[in-house]
């Protein structure tokens, strides 16, 4: 099992809690993507497309000698597991696409403009998705984290993950996620191009309370896929930290099916 990075804000430690079930039945790689845990902190947006993420994908399993592999991804490494999918499917047994964060449906309201106001000048009295903004980032870095991973676990008792989010994404910093910024044009792909290609089976799972991505996504993706689809009741952005005994299994029943 490949488990791919995600939005460079965090490292590969957020895999944490699937790596000792999982590697008790299969080998399981896990990696630090551009910018953050033990990988170089890359300020170069061509470092950070789906394309670039998809040929380290490629270049990790090479290194481990791996053929072929369960590719599973979280938010863009949805889009990440998509694009290695399609440039190199032979190394695919099969995708599993978390909260994938893919051109599928609309925005929620409340992020549906955080692209076009990226570069705006810092907000004075910034609420909510206001603190997505670069020059916010640059001034007021942690409290943009602690509300950035807040969204992704509006679960209750919640406390651990996002402390611990938090204290991975304090170790990269705002240069880092202006760069990883020029990832948006891989995601101008449209929902269909991304899917389009793909011939492995696609496992997408959604938490019901998302605030980050909408459930419609995955329910779309899976439709014009193919693919099965789990909606994990009550959970958030980040399900397999809040529920990863549920998780664990729904994975492993995924291998099962296409290993």
């Amino acid at each position: 099992m490949l488990l791919l990075p995600t939005w460079t804000i965090i490292h590969s430690r957020f895999w944490k809690m699937r790596v000792p079930y999982l590697a008790r039945r299969y080998r399981v790689i896990t990696y630090d993507g551009p910018g953050n845990g033990r990988s170089d902190r890359a300020t170069d947006p061509t470092h950070y497309t789906a394309d670039a993420y998809a040929a380290d994908a490629v270049g990790v399993m090479d290194a481990c000698g791996v053929e072929r592999a369960v590719v599973v991804g979280l938010s863009l490494g949805g889009v990440y597991a998509l694009r290695l999918a399609a440039l190199a499917p032979e190394r695919m047994l099969g995708a599993v696409l978390v909260g994938a964060a893919l051109p599928l449906a609309s925005p929620l309201p409340e992020r549906a403009h955080i692209a076009d106001r990226f570069h705006d000048p810092c907000p004075e009295d910034a609420d909510g998705w206001d603190r997505y903004n670069l020059a916010y980032w640059q001034g007021h870095y942690h409290d943009f984290v602690e509300f950035f991973f807040a969204q992704c676990f509006p679960e209750s008792h919640s406390t651990k993950p996002r402390d611990d989010a938090v204290g991975w994404a304090l170790e990269t910093g705002p240069d880092v996620l202006e760069a990883a910024e020029g990832q948006a044009a891989s995601v101008a792909l449209s929902g269909e191009e991304l899917l389009s290609g793909v011939t492995c089976p696609l496992l997408f799972v959604h938490g019901s309370d998302d605030h980050l991505v909408s459930v419609e996504v995955s329910e779309r993706g899976a439709a014009l896929s193919g693919g099965d689809l789990v909606v994990m009741e009550g959970a958030g952005h980040i399900p397999l930290a809040r529920d990863p005994v549920r998780f664990n299994l729904i994975l492993r029943e995924s291998v099962e099916r296409v290993a």
